[in-house]
């Protein structure tokens, strides 16, 4: 299985307003940088869309070392997705699950590989943190890479 790394960052301008996401992918000496933008949405939609978007580029299974400053998503596809799952898309609260249709898309994108996920602080100077979050910042403001 082929080991690949991605860092992942989401950013808005307004929440909700103009996102984007962006993930760098490392494996071995070859790297990729992505991004895209929405024009209305909200941080935790354009954080869970950069993790999405770095899986789907995966052409075959792989062994991933995920980095997220998201605990959002660390903690939603590690702890809560299972309680999710089980109650029909229905929170604790009895309220359905925010941003549902990408949790299964998510659930769908990770199928096939075998993640590791690492929280990483954001902003402290992680230069691939920082290089996601330029690219997802970017793209919030319609600037293209």
């Amino acid at each position: 299985m082929k080991k690949v790394e991605i860092f992942t960052d989401g950013a808005c301008k307004g929440n909700p307003g103009p996102g984007g996401w962006g993930a760098v992918l490392r494996s071995g000496a070859h790297e990729k940088e992505m991004s895209g933008r929405e024009a209305a949405t909200t941080n935790n939609r354009m954080e869970m869309t950069a993790v999405i978007e770095g899986l789907n580029a995966l052409k075959a299974p792989s062994d991933v070392q995920l980095y997220t400053d998201s605990r959002y998503v660390i903690d939603g596809i590690t702890k809560w997705i299972f309680g999710w799952q089980k109650n029909g898309w229905i929170n604790s609260q009895k309220k359905p699950v925010l941003n549902a249709d990408l949790w299964q898309a998510l659930l769908e994108a990770k199928r096939r590989h075998k993640i590791t996920w690492h929280w990483v602080k954001g902003h402290d100077g992680h230069p691939e943190n920082e290089r996601a979050d330029k690219l997802a910042s970017d793209a919030a403001l319609g600037v293209t890479v």
